[in-house]
């Protein structure tokens, strides 16, 4: 089942922009390995300024691109989070985050290595010292979704805020209703539970949230 949204203003590169009030795309993929087309589209919609949801390897998610400070506005809003509360960065591969976090501590490194592409969110210092999180998901999709694009994502889960994060393109709608461009149903997400987050500094190792992998492995 296809919804078609409308178009308004315009996003990086001149593309078509999206707003909300309209009616969510919803584009079923039933085959993980052939996924262009949906990829495509999901990637259009994001330079343009619109919202994707999608599954990752834990919850479903909310794209956004992090270059259009207006969209990432309204991704705050209905989602009803805090200003204050940064959104994490999703990544295909490990290039962005040495890019931006040039001194990234041994640490860290060996945490990337061992559990990326995975269910782990690291928080970093980056070049200017602000802390910001990163994820690269282990879901075929998510990291095609990133490729796509073609700018940086933030990638906050897709709830409300003191809602459970969705784990069916069901519950996304449910959720946000009317709120969202597209929602890729890619079926249940596989694990269920949000990734853990670790913040690392100077080698100092801090569990900030519990999640998929038991705070024991790290």
């Amino acid at each position: 089942m296809t919804v078609p949204t409308g178009g308004a203003a315009r996003g990086r590169g001149g593309e078509a922009g999206y707003l909300a009030g309209m009616n969510t795309e919803v584009l079923h993929v039933l085959d993980r390995g052939a996924q262009s087309d949906e990829l495509s589209r999901a990637g259009a919609i994001l330079r343009g300024g619109g919202l994707v949801a999608f599954p990752t390897e834990t919850v479903y998610g909310i794209a956004v691109s992090a270059e259009l400070p207006e969209s990432v506005d309204r991704l705050y809003d209905i989602k009803g989070r805090p200003r204050t509360k940064p959104m994490t960065m999703m990544v295909a591969d490990s290039g962005p985050v040495l890019a931006r976090c040039p001194d990234l501590p041994p640490r860290a490194r060996v945490l990337m290595k061992r559990f990326w592409p995975g269910p782990l969110t690291l928080v970093l210092p980056n070049a200017e010292g602000r802390m910001t999180g990163f994820r690269l998901p282990a879901h075929p999709l998510a990291r095609g979704l990133v490729r796509e694009a073609g700018v940086p994502l933030y990638v906050p889960s897709a709830n409300r805020s003191g809602l459970p994060p969705a784990t069916t393109a069901e519950e996304v709608l449910r959720q946000f209703p009317n709120a969202l461009d597209l929602v890729i149903d890619g079926g249940p997400a596989d694990g269920g539970v949000a990734s853990t987050v670790v913040q690392v500094v100077d080698d100092e190792l801090t569990v900030l949230r519990e999640g998929a992998i038991p705070e024991a492995r790290p």
